[in-house]
């Protein structure tokens, strides 16, 4: 960067705790200057982020400035961060879709303002619920047609009439708008997680809502003993398909859902019932989208984006972000502190991490442990350096907030405090365990398996870097796998499942070895546990998103909760077992206790 400490040489560069690190893994001390180093840029960022923006708490509330507000005074404000633009104008319904009506003036640093008077009645020019969109010209002067980066509510429109995503001003008057009830609440001192999917956390072939989940899911998780929620595809998404993973609008909760203020009451329902709500953010990359997404969304193949190879992943179709940028930053920092402050999330887990911190993407890249591979050229310091700000900042400002990453690669320091020269998050997840027990169910007799073998699988993790465990991941379920019960009973499990059925050797195997295989997992894989929604009780059909493939059905994109509630099928069996696991745990607290050496 060239600041006050990357112009340092890196040993001179002070990091707090640094011999902490090294008392934990000596190996560590031959990097030391490249990890000195990195907490050089950390620091730059900082003090830019103190000495030019006003500190981290303005810095990070970014979503007040930008976007589209209606103010008390009822007077509109739009700002927009656009550098390639030529001009930018707002058109709506308020203005009868002229899109050049309403110019927004050009300000620094390519940004750009326009302000709209209440009108001479009072009341304001903009009302809630009215569609608008933000119209860019091009240096061509082509006028292109997107929607704003800050949007907090995007719905998808009636088929016939396109697929295109459009925004809608979410701001209800005081008396009409839901007002949070319960505030953040204190992380378990075992963390016990419930991956869960709210649109197919249904029985019904439909897509789910906010609603329906409080009302039928939250209740099983309590009473499973689980003490965290992680949602997933919360991030409007405009592909269902894509389990929420290729982000078209951050600022806005999926509305195929329901409302930003049903998801309140879903995360208030939850803090009701003391338990802890982490959100499933993707700051990995984000979608192709161009009319409802961030791509081009000034009219330039960059904005918040590399151009060039650098800012498409070559196997996810997606778009990288500039971790160098400086708006990029404030926009995924607010991001954060969004979900964090507008919802009270209590947390995080990164996904794709993996891609991020190496130029490689990990596409083709086979990490041997060797540590050479983490403190390299291979390493891309923009995005580690980012991910140090993000956790750094969120543990500033929420001392009890959780962040877990999900990494493959095995980085060392990724879960080690800022202080100590550490990326800052609190967990990573144990990616190599839900791999283990399907390549041994895939291609081991479970008669052969080899209890030492597997043993070291759930311990070998890194020395004081927290790991969550689990046996099974949702990619598992997805269409063209199998879950742990299917690999375990296969067909017999649509015969014999019935408790007045004659009996199945392969059922009541697989009925054992499936809690024996989450027992030890939740006994010695890590610091925290997660399951995948409906894994507790071997919910036995793979996950498949309506698409054109399969004629746009819902029939697999749901959970069949009638298995388990009925008393005459064995996947009671197995549900029972969870429950029973969860509250043993909760008791005797092997997650919060200090790891086992062997």
């Amino acid at each position: 960067m060239g600041g006050t400490y990357t112009k340092l040489d890196p040993m001179e560069v002070e990091v707090p705790k640094i011999n902490q690190l090294f008392s934990y893994d000596g190996y560590l001390k031959t990097y030391e200057r490249e990890i000195r180093r990195r907490h050089a840029c950390f620091l730059d960022y900082m003090e830019m982020i103190n000495k030019t923006e006003g500190g981290v708490d303005k810095f990070t509330k970014a979503y007040d400035y930008y976007g589209i507000h209606i103010l008390n005074d009822n007077s509109v404000t739009c700002r927009e961060w656009a550098p390639g633009a030529k001009q930018v104008y707002l058109t709506g319904q308020f203005n009868n879709w002229d899109r050049r009506k309403h110019p927004l003036k050009k300000l620094e640093f390519g940004k750009w303002e326009l302000i709209l008077p209440p009108n001479p009645d009072g009341s304001s020019q903009i009302k809630h619920l009215q569609e608008v969109k933000i119209v860019i010209e091009t240096g061509s002067g082509e006028l292109v047609d997107r929607l704003s980066p800050w949007a907090n509510y995007v719905v998808q429109p009636p088929k016939t009439e396109g697929v295109t995503y459009r925004q809608y001003i979410w701001q209800p008057p005081a008396n009409e708008k839901y007002q949070m009830k319960y505030k953040h609440i204190k992380r378990p001192a075992s963390l016990r997680i419930y991956e869960s999917h709210v649109g197919i956390a249904t029985a019904e072939p439909k897509v789910g809502s906010y609603k329906e989940f409080i009302e039928n899911v939250i209740p099983r998780i309590k009473k499973l003993g689980y003490n965290t929620i992680q949602l997933m595809a919360v991030m409007e998404h405009a592909y269902y398909a894509s389990f929420g993973y290729q982000v078209t609008s951050f600022y806005a909760a999926s509305s195929r859902f329901g409302t930003p203020d049903e998801l309140k009451m879903l995360i208030d329902a939850a803090h009701k019932n003391d338990l802890y709500v982490l959100l499933d953010v993707v700051h990995s990359h984000a979608s192709k989208n161009v009319l409802d997404g961030l791509n081009q969304f000034d009219g330039t193949n960059s904005c918040f984006f590399h151009d060039g190879p650098r800012g498409e992943h070559p196997l996810w179709d997606s778009r990288l972000f500039n971790y160098s940028e400086h708006e990029v930053l404030r926009f995924l920092l607010s991001n954060l502190r969004w979900y964090m402050e507008e919802y009270r999330f209590d947390g995080f887990r990164f996904d794709g991490v993996t891609s991020m911190i190496y130029h490689s993407r990990g596409v083709g890249h086979g990490f041997s442990g060797h540590y050479d591979e983490y403190f390299g050229l291979s390493v891309d310091t923009e995005a580690l350096v980012y991910l140090k700000l993000a956790n750094h900042i969120i543990h500033e400002l929420y001392p009890n907030a959780t962040t877990i990453a999900e990494d493959v690669s095995g980085m060392p320091t990724l879960c080690r405090p800022s202080d100590e020269g550490g990326i800052g998050f609190d967990f990573r997840l144990g990616m190599a365990i839900p791999d283990k027990w399907i390549k041994l169910l895939k291609e081991v007799p479970d008669d052969s398996w080899d209890i030492g073998n597997i043993v070291h699988t759930l311990t070998n993790r890194r020395w004081m870097e927290n790991t969550v465990a689990y046996a099974e991941s949702h990619d598992q379920a997805l269409v063209g796998d199998k879950t742990i019960a299917f690999w375990l009973m296969d067909k017999e499990m649509y015969t014999h499942m019935s408790t007045i059925s004659e009996p199945s050797l392969i059922i009541d195997r697989g009925i054992a070895l499936h809690k024996m295989i989450r027992l030890i997992t939740h006994a010695l894989g890590g610091e925290a546990y997660l399951n995948f929604i409906g894994n507790e009780f071997g919910h036995p059909e793979w996950l498949d998103f309506p698409r054109i493939g399969n004629g746009e059905s819902y029939h697999y994109a749901r959970r069949q909760w009638n298995l388990v509630d009925d008393e005459l099928l064995k996947y009671k069996y197995l549900a029972n077992f969870d429950a029973a696991m969860n509250h043993l745990e909760e008791k005797y607290g092997w997650l919060r206790s200090n790891p086992v050496c062997f």
